[in-house]
């Protein structure tokens, strides 16, 4: 008896900590999202005023006049081209580093110590080069910034993720007549998907939250959510509505991933071993 109460009182206290850590960390979120809806009236009112008495869609519709809608596509266009071109190039360097060997043993780290650099360091030499190009205030030039940035980290990231998956398996197919690169894409590619997700995951929320290079680098045309949301910051006042507008739009993309990242790798995981089977079939 003392042993079923003990397990159930440690099971209860489990889940009184775990919904305390979940209202903790999600009060910022709903504050945000509550806010977006407040008068003007409501913003600074001591106490605080928890949930709107008269809820408004006036700062979503001063967010639509103000270019908010524009510098939301242009983040989505910016941050998932850059995600995707990390993926693509960082898996096949990561996967060549990894089963290949390539550069030795000092080249990864050397990869990866590129991303230590400090921003300031290159920015005007991007600057320059980009406006000798004409292509300040442009998606490619914020696309090949932030990729220099991802880059490196997506490669020492897979380059990990394909270590662990076990050079049987390839050997396997490449005695089946599978070619060099239809092994990496067949078989070691699907079962480094959940490698994949995490790295796509932390590279576009780093594309999406960054503000030096965005700043920068653009003008009107390719402005970016981060940019477009210091502007609601003044020197003599700050327009909470609007802001709070824009940090509700642009929450949603950056926190989807993460959401999808929980379930997605126990999915492939669970289906490797048959996709293995399938694949491995494949005479190419």
């Amino acid at each position: 008896m003392r042993v079923k109460i003990r397990k159930k009182l440690s099971l209860t206290a489990r889940y009184i900590i775990a919904f305390s850590a979940l209202i903790f960390f999600l009060f910022p979120i709903v504050w945000i999202f509550l806010t977006a809806f407040k008068t003007g009236d409501e913003f600074l009112r001591s106490p605080p005023v928890w949930i709107p008495h008269t809820p408004t869609l006036r700062s979503f519709t001063h967010v639509i006049k103000t270019g908010g809608l524009i510098s939301l596509m242009n983040s989505m266009i910016i941050s998932v081209s850059t995600t995707m071109l990390s993926l693509f190039v960082g898996s096949l360097a990561g996967y060549g580093l990894a089963r290949y060997k390539v550069g030795g043993k000092n080249l990864p780290f050397f990869i990866l110590s590129q991303r230590f650099m400090p921003p300031v360091a290159v920015i005007f030499p991007f600057l320059l080069i980009f406006k000798t190009l004409k292509w300040v205030d442009t998606y490619q030039a914020l696309i090949i910034v932030y990729l220099t940035f991802n880059l490196p980290y997506a490669v020492w990231m897979m380059r990990g993720f394909f270590q662990e998956i076990p050079k049987v398996i390839e050997e396997s197919a490449l005695v089946d007549g599978c070619s060099p690169f239809g092994t990496y894409w067949r078989i070691a590619l699907p079962l480094a998907t959940p490698g994949l997700v995490a790295t796509g995951v932390f590279c576009f929320i780093f594309t999406w939250s960054e503000f030096f290079f965005a700043v920068t680098l653009t003008r009107s045309d390719a402005v970016t959510l981060p940019v477009h949301l210091a502007n609601f910051f003044g020197k003599m006042m700050v327009m909470w509505g609007g802001s709070r507008g824009s940090v509700r739009n642009g929450n949603g993309p950056p926190i989807l991933p993460e959401l999808c990242c929980t379930a997605l790798p126990g999915a492939r995981i669970n289906t490797g071993s048959r996709e293995i089977k399938n694949n491995i079939s494949l005479n190419r």
